[in-house]
């Protein structure tokens, strides 16, 4: 039973400030993406490890729908020993990692740039080896903000592919929403502090949490599962596809298994309704994050499917800080990483 407790962090002071600081780099993506397309594009690579490789889910799922060329998502050791033989000129890979010092991560943009690949680094400093590595840099200078600007830099970026590739799509009413996201990502965490406590209160003893999602949300759900649960809270957790839950997962619920499941508002909804209709009937124990609960000031209501991935990954973070304070287990806290060769 939990006793110990950590005060609650407040949302990050600097949160809207590094939002807009990453949304001010749109036009430097947009000339660079144009260059990209211009002499050439043939492929897409979204690279990194842990959280910044969830983040890229979203961008992943935009391109793969709506642009017409292939786009590939994949780890930094796999793509190093993987050797892609579409890799190569025209190819642009978008490398990510927060510190800018993950060594898989830097290797994979030599490699890629050795490779004849244009190479654009997402990262916290313009100063890193990973933003050394790359052609070009796309910050957003926090310690503590990391997950929204990400999110709004691969965002952008795809945004900027589409456009130049000449895919249907009203790219200023997605701009005009992006530029709402500071206040609207913002208002998000608000809304749901008393939701994000309750969750955490009725989990934090829970011997194992499974997540689902699906589609551009997937990310998020993978990335609590992995990044928050079992890496910064100790706590045993999986994590499952909402569609490929009914493939064999599923069987594992019973009335008292836990399950956190978040919904989004893209094409893919209707797999995490079909995943809700189940939990509902067979488990006491369903908890759910629901995009269509958020007012999200100032995003189109048809531009809300573009958004909502972005703003299920904030609440899943500040989610974990709910954790930490219920738990008494603070995020920082490591056995093996950053403190022991591996």
């Amino acid at each position: 039973m939990t006793t110990a407790t950590l005060p609650l962090k407040p949302i990050t002071a600097d949160f809207k400030e590094a939002v807009s600081f990453a949304l001010g780099q749109n036009d430097t993506a947009r000339r660079f993406i144009d260059d990209v397309v211009g002499s050439g594009l043939r492929n897409v690579f979204l690279v990194g490890c842990g959280g910044s490789l969830t983040a890229a889910y979203p961008a992943h799922y935009l391109l793969e729908t709506r642009a017409p060329l292939p786009v590939f998502h994949m780890n930094s050791d796999e793509f190093n020993l993987r050797r892609p033989a579409l890799l190569g000129e025209g190819s642009l890979v978008l490398v990510s990692s927060h510190t800018g010092t993950t060594k898989e991560t830097v290797a994979a943009a030599h490699y890629a740039r050795e490779a004849g690949a244009r190479v654009a680094a997402l990262t916290r400093s313009a100063d890193s080896p990973l933003a050394r590595a790359a052609e070009i840099a796309f910050t957003y200078r926090s310690e503590d903000t990391v997950v929204a600007p990400k999110q709004v830099l691969f965002g952008q970026l795809a945004h900027a592919v589409l456009e130049a590739v000449g895919a249907e799509g009203d790219h200023a009413a997605v701009r005009q929403a992006y530029e709402a996201l500071p206040d609207a990502l913002y208002a998000a965490q608000e809304q749901t502090e008393e939701l994000n406590h309750a969750i955490a209160t009725a989990l934090a003893d829970e011997e194992v949490t499974y997540v689902l999602s699906a589609g551009p949300n997937y990310g998020a759900g993978y990335g609590f599962s992995m990044c928050y649960l079992m890496e910064m809270q100790w706590k045993h957790a999986g994590s499952f596809n909402a569609g490929e839950f009914f493939h064999g997962a599923f069987e594992v619920v019973t009335e008292d298994q836990p399950v956190l499941l978040l919904l989004g508002e893209d094409a893919t909804r209707p797999m995490a309704e079909r995943a809700r209709t189940f939990l509902d009937t067979y488990t006491e124990k369903a908890h759910y994050l629901d995009t269509r609960a958020l007012t999200l000031p100032g995003v189109p209501e048809h531009l809300r499917g573009e958004i909502s991935p972005i703003a299920l990954d904030v609440l899943v973070t500040r989610l974990a800080r709910h954790y930490e304070a219920v738990r008494g287990h603070d995020l920082d806290q490591r056995r093996y990483m950053f403190k022991v060769a591996y």
